[in-house]
């Protein structure tokens, strides 16, 4: 009964009852892509068509003008693009190891390790889910400045690597592994790193993917740290790096819109390209995540 409601609700073959939700789901698709293509054509708009009334929405005679102008500002800066560039790269790609790992970790001992406290601590993450950067931003600040890492490279780190959100997601898929599995490695004499690594991680895959893609969306878009805890430019990530140089031309205010136009492309694309290619794990996070 169940693989025949299944095949019927999920078919392999285009069925006509399939008909009405495409009817919906089409439209509402086209709706959600008009932003991502506004953006890619907005960035390739010579500068009348950036300034025309009324606007418009496809480029019509596109250019890499905005691109060069922004290469070529980048160019004449006493750091060079590349420093800053390699710095968010770095940064990125620690942060997102780091957070998956204490995430996954986190998550273990509270979904399969019974303190006195553990309600406590679930309730407490829950309660983090609440707040915003904004909340905490003072508190981030005076914990970064009295354990003396101001104008450090971990400034760029330490206040990304724990993610409320990601942990409550790890915990909720790893809820439903069978606590008789555990019971079984512990019996073959698997100790709790062992287990995390042959079994845990194996079948908690698709939420750690989605939260290596919000951890790294959350990191590459970073400008905070940047302009809070370091002052010495050559420490400073991308992100910040073109925020600040698309404002330095506020003055230029046409040469401005193009170069920030740009520079939105050369941020966004990476996070598109990241959720592409775990598109897969990200739907099955949101499909099982809640169910226990």
């Amino acid at each position: 009964m169940t693989s025949l409601a299944g095949a019927r609700m999920n078919p392999k073959k285009f069925q006509a009852s399939q008909i009405k939700f495409y009817i919906i789901l089409l439209p509402l698709a086209i709706i959600m892509l008009l932003p991502l293509v506004y953006i890619i054509n907005h960035a390739f708009k010579p500068l009348d068509e950036l300034f025309a009334f009324p606007p418009r929405f496809f480029v019509q005679k596109p250019t890499f003008d905005n691109f060069i102008r922004l290469f070529k500002a980048g160019s004449t800066t006493v750091i060079p693009m590349s420093v800053y560039l390699l710095n968010s790269i770095v940064v990125t790609i620690v942060t997102v190891f780091l957070n998956l790992v204490i995430t996954v970790c986190a998550a273990y001992a509270l979904s399969k390790k019974k303190y006195k406290f553990t309600g406590r601590l679930v309730s407490i993450n829950q309660t983090a889910l609440m707040f915003c950067g904004t909340v905490v931003a003072i508190p981030t600040y005076l914990v970064i400045s009295r354990i003396g890492l101001m104008n450090t490279f971990l400034a760029n780190i330490l206040p990304l690597i724990a993610m409320p959100v990601g942990l409550f997601l790890v915990k909720q898929f790893m809820d439903q592994v069978p606590n008789d599995l555990i019971e079984a490695a512990k019996v073959e004499g698997a100790g709790d790193l062992r287990i995390i690594k042959d079994i845990i991680i194996p079948i908690v895959k698709p939420s750690l993917a989605t939260v290596g893609i919000l951890t790294f969306q959350a990191v590459w878009n970073n400008t905070s740290t940047s302009s809070l805890y370091i002052t010495k430019e050559k420490l400073k990530t991308f992100a910040y790096y073109l925020n600040t140089l698309t404002m330095s031309t506020a003055g230029n205010t046409i040469v401005g819109v193009g170069m920030q136009a740009a520079s939105t492309v050369i941020i966004f694309l990476p996070n598109l390209i990241i959720f592409l290619i775990l598109q897969s794990q990200v739907m099955s996070t949101m499909a099982y995540s809640g169910i226990k």
